[in-house]
């Protein structure tokens, strides 16, 4: 398969710190790929280390079949947006999504013609046809984010890197813009990286998601295998809410502080964690293997109810989504099973 970017042991060292540790990851052409990780993990240090905006200590970087690891920002053709928009606040918005074109070298920049239709497009494109004059300062969050967009597009970038796109804004604004941000990757096509902390935008956006920690890649998939099939316990305890739980196997059986359970394809033995989340946990009234859990809490979160369960003394709590005709009141003890059993060693 051809690849649009390509990192083969990718470095970048801060002192005697790897903020991106041998690192390897291919990004297919066309993809919206997903980089997300906690503070710290290396997701935008990787994003600069592909714009150009970092050099890396070793390994190297390829655009197709072309290493770029030593060309400049200007020669990988990247498009960037940042967080923070970086607007120029004494351009209109026309002139900002223009500034890349008109700073081109004389050979290669656009007619005077050319920018503007390009320009009047692009402000179409991003639904903000008609406010070419307006100024950064006379428009919303959401639509100065729109105007970055605009701008990191008007030079028909080889790439396009999006840094926390919408982690400035509020959150009716990112959900909308989420799905805007999805159907303006669909119809122009362009490989795409953007980072984020934010699991939910991470897993809805993405064609794939690439888990960082530390500096290194845990697992890349689509979102339905980052959340089904967790290559390892990072990403099991970091994706979906989960909470890690100390059990024991031997055999098919789990040992959960009092409670034996069957697990039929466990693929370890000895110490182990098991990692539970929400949907995880059924309600099992009159089963056999029901676990008797102690109702710590109880919340409601839209059309959903969340309960707080103790399934043993010395655990920490654990969340399931009730039905709403389930009446129980904190300190009832509610039957509950494991509909989805998540296992790895202990380290």
């Amino acid at each position: 398969m051809a690849l649009a970017i390509r990192a083969e042991g990718l470095t970048m060292s801060i002192g005697r710190t790897a903020a991106v540790a041998d690192l390897d990851l291919d990004v297919r052409p066309g993809e919206l790929l997903a980089l997300l990780g906690r503070s710290g993990s290396g997701k935008t240090t990787l994003l600069r280390l592909v714009a150009g905006l970092e050099v890396p200590t070793a390994g190297r970087l390829l655009f197709g079949e072309e290493d770029a690891t030593s060309l400049s920002v200007r020669e990988r053709r990247v498009g960037f947006v940042f967080q923070n928009y970086a607007l120029f606040k004494h351009l209109t918005v026309a002139e900002n999504v223009a500034y890349g074109l008109r700073v081109k070298s004389r050979r290669l920049r656009p007619s005077k013609a050319e920018i503007r239709r390009r320009v009047d497009d692009l402000l179409e494109l991003v639904q903000l046809g008609g406010l070419g004059k307006r100024y950064p300062a006379q428009l919303s969050g959401g639509e100065r984010q729109r105007v970055a967009l605009a701008r990191a597009l008007a030079v028909e970038p080889r790439v396009l890197l999006l840094d926390e796109p919408l982690g400035a804004l509020d959150a009716q604004v990112r959900r909308d813009l989420r799905r805007w941000l999805r159907e303006i990757h669909d119809r122009t096509g362009h490989t795409t990286l953007f980072v984020t902390h934010d699991q939910e935008e991470a897993l809805e956006l993405a064609d794939r998601v690439a888990i960082l920690n530390q500096g290194r890649i845990e697992q890349v998939g689509t979102p339905d295998e980052i959340l089904d099939r967790p290559a390892t316990a990072f990403v099991a305890g970091f994706v979906g809410g989960a909470v890690r739980l100390p059990v024991d196997v031997a055999g098919p059986w789990i040992r959960l502080g009092p409670h034996r359970l069957r697990a039929a394809a466990a693929t370890v033995s000895g110490p182990a964690e098991l990692f539970v989340r929400p949907r995880d946990l059924v309600v099992a009234e009159g089963a056999s293997d029901a676990i008797a859990a102690r109702v710590a809490a109880l919340r409601r979160s839209g059309p959903a109810r969340h309960a707080e369960l103790v399934l043993a003394e010395g655990l920490p709590t654990v969340e399931i989504e009730l039905p709403l005709d389930c009446a129980v009141a904190r300190g009832d003890v509610l039957a509950v099973k494991l509909a989805t059993i998540r296992l790895f060693a202990s380290r």
